[in-house]
């Protein structure tokens, strides 16, 4: 049964009461207010992940582009419903149903289900394709040569080494445009996390493990490397630049790190390893042997005594190196 909603009104009331009036003015005055503190909020924020220069980057953004889609397409009706039904069963609004004994609609609850489990299903299976895709560890596909550079992290500075060039590099990494890049990737400190916002993917740098993640630059240019994981009072200055560079610069800067004075000796490397902030960028002429393995090493030793050094870790066991 139905009968119109006209239980506890007042038709005597005008139709526009004086503090309706005020609520509206307040309301229009707000909208400005909050578009602006929105502008200028968001205006200090670098859309990297919306701008990537690396063909990975590109999927993991048409990723949460997608996915993004997805869900509002619930999100958004949801939201305008909830808006459209305050509005139109207001109390004030004779002309609307009422229908207090209401209990079942067969299509609202088909609309209701159907819809979310489809979503959630097209999610799913774009999820486990793309967890597969973009698998930090699998490597990139590439006809070029990759370059191998491992990854220290410290207190509160990044040192990038090449084995195969035998250089080393604090605070600044350095790659060519177009080739695939494998790192290895450990820390000597607390965990942290390993991110260059725009190639892709970051993961984490934990201490007495090594993580693997493969990335390339597409477009030449400088990109901003952090730790996105909090790592004591020196974590805001624990960043350092991507320089994407062509064939030829990244030769030249190889060459130019050769002929540095600093040798990353493993006595030199216990003072690099100090707790410092605002590292300056430095370059390393030869790096002492298995340094990385040494890294990693020293903590499993600590938890597991007698266990062999870590099997499986040289990726360039002829590359000429420095030892101490």
């Amino acid at each position: 049964m139905k009968r119109l909603a006209t239980s506890g009104t007042d038709r005597s009331l005008p139709r526009t009461r004086p503090g309706r009036r005020l609520g509206s003015r307040a309301a229009c005055g707000l909208a400005p207010f909050l578009v602006c503190m929105t502008t200028l909020t968001l205006s200090g924020c670098h859309m990297a992940l919306f701008d990537p220069k690396g063909s990975i980057g590109v999927q993991e953004k048409h990723l949460i582009i997608i996915a993004s889609v997805l869900m509002l397409l619930v999100v958004v009706p949801v939201i305008a419903l909830t808006l459209y039904f305050a509005w139109h069963y207001r109390k004030s609004n004779t002309q609307a149903t009422y229908a207090p004994t209401w209990t079942h609609s067969t299509k609202i609850e088909v609309v209701v289900w159907v819809i979310p489990c489809l979503i959630v299903t097209c999610l799913a299976v774009l999820i486990w394709r793309s967890t597969h895709t973009l698998d930090p560890y699998r490597p990139v596909q590439s006809t070029a040569k990759p370059v191998n550079v491992d990854v220290i992290a410290l207190n509160w500075k990044w040192l990038f080494i090449y084995p195969d060039e035998d250089i080393a590099s604090v605070n600044r990494l350095v790659i060519p445009v177009g080739r695939p890049i494998n790192f290895r990737i450990t820390s000597d400190s607390i965990m942290n996390s390993f991110f260059i916002p725009r190639l892709g993917s970051q993961i984490y740098a934990m201490s007495g493990m090594q993580t693997r993640l493969h990335l390339i630059a597409d477009t030449p240019g400088v990109y901003q490397g952090m730790s996105s994981s909090f790592s004591g009072p020196g974590f805001a200055d624990m960043h350092f630049d991507t320089a994407a560079t062509s064939e030829a610069d990244f030769k030249r800067w190889v060459e130019q790190a050769r002929h540095s004075k600093l040798v990353l000796t493993k006595a030199a490397y216990q003072a690099l390893a100090a707790p410092s902030r605002n590292n300056p960028v430095e370059s390393y002429s030869h790096v002492a042997a298995h340094l990385f393995e040494h890294v990693v090493d020293q903590y499993r030793r600590d938890v597991f005594p007698g266990r062999p050094p870590h099997p499986a870790i040289p990726l360039n066991p002829s590359a000429a190196r420095v030892s101490e």
